[in-house]
């Protein structure tokens, strides 16, 4: 189990707002998730999805697609992998770690 940190960031959209493509990048997320093949969370920033490398990798190129697929001719996708296999952590696993370190 892998956990990615993903930023798409489409180049030369008609508006400083992109929101619009995160939304659709958001309905990809949610179609893997509903196949069991991942879960993911929205933040300000970024995304951030867990599951099997190898899906993950796929989950990325993807929602890299996205902003492609609505016309933009560039896009940078920025990727963060934490890839721990020395036991099976979940989003949820960390966030709890450091909670109980904060009482």
């Amino acid at each position: 189990m892998a956990i990615v940190d993903v930023t798409v960031i489409p180049i030369g959209t008609a508006s400083p707002s992109v929101s619009e493509y995160v939304a659709e990048i958001q309905k990809v997320l949610e179609a893997y998730k509903r196949d069991g093949k991942i879960d993911f969370m929205l933040t300000p920033m970024n995304t951030i999805i867990e599951g099997e490398l190898s899906v993950l990798f796929e989950v990325i190129q993807a929602i890299h697609e996205v902003p492609f697929s609505r016309g933009i001719q560039r896009v940078a996708t920025n990727i963060r992998i934490d890839d721990r296999r020395d036991k099976e952590r979940h989003m949820a696993d960390k966030l709890a770690s450091v909670q109980e370190k904060l009482r």
